[in-house]
């Protein structure tokens, strides 16, 4: 009996590619969402990148003009839902990366933050998803990767709104691959911990004053403790994250958590 081919490594033929797959990702101006736009591309899809920083879409759009697939700009504000619904319509893999941050504590947390926190990493991720299930569902196949975070898994002190639409957010993922399934629809979360974004660089900052510290200690005794590789990760590294989830070999991955944590949730 003949062994099975392995598969092809990564000086030969790549992988997979997605040519004539549309893909949507939000937040895709900067960050996670710019590495993701951009590996997605690379790999042939044609990228709808959604954001509300209209020069930081045409500078990606710039840089990915030499890879295999495209990337349009779709310059879109996340809380009007009824747009993000439609925008979604038609694509075959969709990435929510969009997110926002504010530390403080709970009793200092403005309720109108929490709301647009909730509206933007939750409801949108849902009504995006709605937009697109009935073209995934008509041709029997689609990728939904959503981006969660240790914060999905674990909380922290002061990120209340953060951490309640993460923990939604993985709710809402395992929902929709347990629907998705019988149509060949996929839906994972992948799940870093601090990421070298401006993001997480604000954050310092607000850490720093909520901790009554200076940022270089909040990034080591605060950002960097649980983790027990010392480093803030790439968003390159959470790039090849999304789109191994999007390729054949993962088709069986389905209503998962991809934790790229540095060992955080091994404690």
């Amino acid at each position: 009996m003949t062994a099975p081919s392995p598969l092809p490594g990564p000086h030969t033929t790549p992988l997979f590619d997605l040519g004539g797959r549309t893909a949507l990702v939000t937040g895709a101006a900067g960050g996670i969402g710019r590495a993701c736009t951009l590996r997605l591309a690379a790999a042939g899809a044609k990228v709808r990148a959604v954001d509300v920083d209209a020069p930081g879409l045409a500078a990606l759009a710039e840089q990915a003009r030499d890879l295999a697939g495209t990337v349009e700009a779709h310059v879109l504000d996340l809380t009007d839902l009824d747009a993000a619904e439609r925008a979604a319509a038609g694509t075959d893999v969709l990435v929510n990366n969009a997110g926002l941050q504010l530390v403080r504590p709970i009793e200092e947390f403005p309720p109108d933050v929490f709301h647009t926190v909730l509206t933007v990493m939750l409801e949108a991720p849902f009504r995006l998803i709605r937009g697109a299930l009935p073209h995934m569902y008509a041709q029997g196949w689609g990728r939904i990767v959503n981006m969660s975070s240790v914060h999905g898994l674990r909380a922290s002190a002061f990120k209340s709104a953060y951490v309640a639409a993460k923990h939604g957010l993985e709710g809402l993922s395992k929902t929709a691959a347990l629907e998705g399934a019988p149509h060949g629809v996929t839906s994972n979360c992948v799940n870093p911990a601090y990421v070298r974004t401006p993001l997480v660089e604000r954050q310092l900052a607000d850490q720093a004053r909520a901790h009554g510290i200076s940022e270089e200690r909040v990034l080591t005794e605060v950002l960097l403790r649980d983790s027990a590789v010392k480093r803030l990760i790439e968003p390159e590294e959470v790039a090849e994250a999304v789109a191994h989830l999007c390729g054949p070999h993962a088709s069986f991955v389905t209503g998962t958590s991809l934790v790229l944590d540095g060992g955080w949730t091994a404690h």
